[in-house]
């Protein structure tokens, strides 16, 4: 039987029930643009969070160029970012007129490496973008103190690690602003796109709503410059109904990994946790030297597997003035990591058989 890498409606189907009548009542309400639902939804995001400024944003992509835009960067200025993430991370910084420096992750984590941080920081650098890799938290301790110490914006994107924690603390509470994303296949994911920013400060909380809202706070007055990237009103009643869950998904994907963890053989380098990390497995990864012949192995047995990401982004088209650019560590990761089924979506029983079915690779 084919197990699928993610299967959307097989993952919502415990919320069925609760989303049609939450879509009937927001029908009957007839109010679809920043109504109550997504005030609902921030006052409750920012409760799982203990944070008191929570913004509603379109997606993942705006809540990193919102978060930016209130920095009050000047153009050309630069922003720390690791060499291996998502391209959105790196696309927020560009659209902001800012330059992205590239700082390789620690080949056990796949997270930025602090201890590489303070070699690229130079009199242009004006914040560090740090990005939970995969479900992870980054080592936030070192990361905090270059950024106090240089006087640096720290901004978190978030989007793959809704509820991990470092130290006890959840991604999302360190830095300035930390950017969420709830594309629909995260551990905490709408029905399509939408996204939410946490600040710290009042006045940079004022300015979110402003610049969502086309600059504006109240309606027709345009205070400044700003952009259409509200969040969804149905998204909003439907992640509410999903918040509540978020813990339990979590724990569903942990117990996933841990099956993977404990019987996969040491052909495959899999995730490496310590203490005061708590990873929430967005993506389990595991890395091999053959992963493209894996990857056709799996498929041949029916199971669906993903690379995050095949292309490194200064081997991206779209970033052709840094193509010419050498970051081993990055390059190497996206050529062996590959993506294994662990979804709330999947039983026990089913990644025990892509486990076994994996072992038997040679």
């Amino acid at each position: 039987m084919e197990i699928q890498y993610e299967n959307l409606k097989t993952l919502n189907k415990p919320f069925e029930a609760l989303l049609k009548q939450k879509f009937s009542d927001f029908l009957d309400k007839g109010w679809y643009i920043l109504g109550d639902e997504v005030a609902q939804f921030e006052q409750e995001f920012g409760l799982y969070h203990h944070e008191k400024y929570v913004v509603g944003v379109a997606n993942g992509l705006d809540a990193l160029i919102l978060s930016l835009r209130c920095c009050a960067l000047e153009k050309g200025d630069e922003v720390i970012v690791p060499s291996n993430t998502y391209i959105a991370t790196i696309l927020a910084i560009l659209h902001c007129d800012l330059v992205p420096v590239f700082v390789e992750p620690d080949i056990h984590t796949y997270n930025i490496d602090p201890k590489k941080i303070e070699l690229a920081i130079t009199p242009r650098t004006k914040a560090i973008m740090v990005v939970h890799l995969y479900g992870q938290c980054c080592d936030m301790a070192p990361i905090l103190d270059l950024a106090a110490r240089y006087k640096l914006k720290l901004i978190e994107d978030c989007a793959q690690a809704h509820g991990a924690s470092y130290k006890g603390k959840l991604a999302g509470t360190f830095g300035d602003f930390s950017a969420f994303s709830f594309y629909p296949t995260k551990n905490l994911g709408a029905m399509g796109d939408a996204g939410a920013v946490i600040c710290k400060k009042e006045e940079d909380y004022i300015l979110l709503k402003q610049l969502r809202n086309y600059g504006s706070e109240k309606k027709y007055h345009n205070s400044v410059v700003g952009y259409n990237s509200r969040l969804d009103e149905l998204q909003a009643a439907f992640l509410r109904i999903k918040l509540p869950f978020l813990n339990q998904i979590n724990a569903h994907k942990q117990a996933l990994a841990s099956i993977y963890q404990q019987t996969l053989s040491d052909q495959f380098i899999k995730p490496v946790v310590v203490n005061n990390f708590e990873h929430v497995y967005h993506i389990y990864n595991i890395r091999h030297p053959e992963r493209d012949r894996l990857k056709a192995y799996l498929q041949k047995h029916q199971i669906g597997t993903e690379i995050h990401y095949p292309v490194p982004p200064h081997h991206q088209k779209a970033l052709k003035q840094m193509n010419q650019m050498s970051f081993p560590i990055s390059s190497l990761i996206h050529e062996t990591t590959l993506s294994l089924p662990c979804s709330f979506a999947h039983s026990t029983d089913q990644i025990k058989q892509v486990a076994e079915i994996l072992n038997k690779f040679d």
